[in-house]
C-alpha cells in the first residue's frame, strides 16, 4: 500500500539519501507495509554508491530527484518539501525501518493536535538491545539539545508529551505551517536544523509532540559513522551558536547568556576528554563567521509573538531541570 500514487493520498514521505545502499532497501520495504497509501520522493545528495540503482530497479514507484552534489540535509528535504503536493509531510532518514502503522499513526497524532507544527517518533536504535534512540527534542536554556530516554528500555517513555521540537529523523510537519514558519535553513547543512524549525514555530505560537504509538526503528549516524566524530561534533557546535544568534532576541540572549556561557565550558570539557575538543572549538569559530554572514536571519520581538516568547523562555529554564535527570 505504501506505494499508492492515489489521489487521496494525504502524506508524502521524503527521504535524503546519500550513499545508502546499505539501508534504503530495508526502509522502502517499510514504507511499502505501512497500512494507509503514502507517496514517497527520495532526494539524493550526490550519492557514489549504488543506492540510485538500487531505487530505479527494484522501486520504480519512488518519485527521486537527483541532486547531483552533496546540499546536506537540510537543502535536499526542503527540495522534496517543495515538490510534495499532500498536507502532511513524513520526514524520513534513510537508515530507518518503519513499523506497519508508523504513519497512520503520525497522522493521526497530527490531526488530533490543533495547534500541532509536527509530531515526532519513537525511535528506537536498531542494532543491539534494541534501546530508545529518540523521543523528540528538548532545548534548554544551557545551550543543549538532548532528548529523554535515550538509552533507556524501549518499553518505556509510552505516554504523548509536548516536546520543544520534533527529530526530523523521523517526523510529520503540516506542510502549509512549513510555508508559513519557513523551511529548514541551508545554512544548517545538517545538525541542529529540526531543533532551530522547532524553536521557529514556538516563537509563531505552534507546538510540537512526541507519539510514542509511531515507532521506528533507526541504525544511527549512518551518514556520519559515529554518535561522537570531528564532522558530527564541529557542525553541531556551529549550528548551536548560529542558532541561539536567530532565535533569541537580545534580551532573551542577555537573560540566557550565562547559562550558555557555562553550557559551553561543559561541553567543551566533555569533548576534550573524547579528544574531540578541537573540533567543538573550531565549531565555536565556524558558529561566529555563520552569524556575520547570515545575519539578516536574527529574529525580533513584536507584539504579537511577545507572549510566546515568554512562554519559549520558561520552558528553556525548566528544561535545565530535565536535562539534569537524564544524565
Amino acid at each position: 500500500m505504501g506505494s499508492s500514487n492515489r489521489e487521496e493520498t494525504e502524506v508524502t514521505i521524503i527521504i535524503p539519501n546519500y550513499n545508502g545502499s546499505g539501508y534504503i532497501e530495508d526502509c522502502l520495504k517499510s514504507i511499502e507495509r505501512q497500512d494507509i497509501p503514502v507517496k514517497t520522493i527520495i532526494v539524493d545528495n550526490g550519492s557514489s554508491d549504488d543506492s540510485i540503482d538500487i531505487i530505479k530497479k527494484k522501486f520504480p514507484w519512488v518519485e527521486l530527484v537527483e541532486l547531483g552534489i552533496n546540499t546536506g540535509f537540510a537543502h535536499g528535504v526542503n527540495v522534496g518539501i517543495r515538490q510534495a503536493q499532500t498536507e502532511y509531510i513524513f520526514l524520513l532518514n534513510n537508515d530507518t525501518i518503519l513499523q506497519n502503522n508508523t504513519t497512520s499513526q503520525l497522522l493521526k497524532a497530527i490531526k488530533h493536535y490543533k495547534d500541532a507544527f509536527s509530531i515526532s517518533s519513537k525511535m528506537i536504535a536498531l542494532k543491539g538491545e534494541h534501546l530508545i534512540d529518540d523521543t523528540g527534542d528538548y532545548y534548554c536554556a544551557l545551550g543543549w539539545a538532548f532528548t529523554q530516554g535515550k538509552d533507556q528500555p524501549n518499553n518505556t517513555f509510552n505516554k504523548r508529551k509536548k516536546v520543544t521540537s520534533a527529530c526530523a529523523g523521523a517526523a510529520i510537519y503540516k506542510k502549509s505551517l512549513l510555508e508559513k514558519v519557513g523551511m529548514f535553513d541551508d545554512a544548517h547543512f545538517c545538525y541542529l536544523e529540526d531543533v532551530d524549525l522547532g524553536l521557529r514555530a514556538r516563537i509563531y505560537g505552534y507546538n510540537n509532540y512526541y507519539e510514542p504509538g509511531a515507532v521506528v526503528y533507526h541504525v544511527g549516524s549512518a551518514t556520519s559513522g559515529s554518535r561522537h566524530n570531528a564532522f558530527k561534533v564541529r557542525l553541531t557546535s556551529a549550528n548551536n551558536l548560529y542558532m541561539i544568534y536567530k532565535n533569541m532576541p537580545a534580551l532573551m540572549l542577555i537573560i540566557n547568556l550565562p547559562l550558555i556561557i557555562v553550557g559551553i565550558v561543559i561541553k567543551q570539557f566533555y569533548f576534550v576528554k573524547k579528544h574531540l575538543g578541537k573540533a567543538h572549538f573550531l565549531g565555536l569559530i565556524d558558529g561566529f563567521k555563520k552569524i556575520f554572514t547570515n545575519n539578516k536571519k536574527h529574529v525580533g520581538i513584536n507584539s504579537r509573538n511577545l507572549g510566546n516568547y515568554v512562554k519559549l523562555q520558561i520552558e528553556l529554564w525548566i528544561n535545565c531541570f530535565k536535562r539534569i535527570f537524564t544524565l
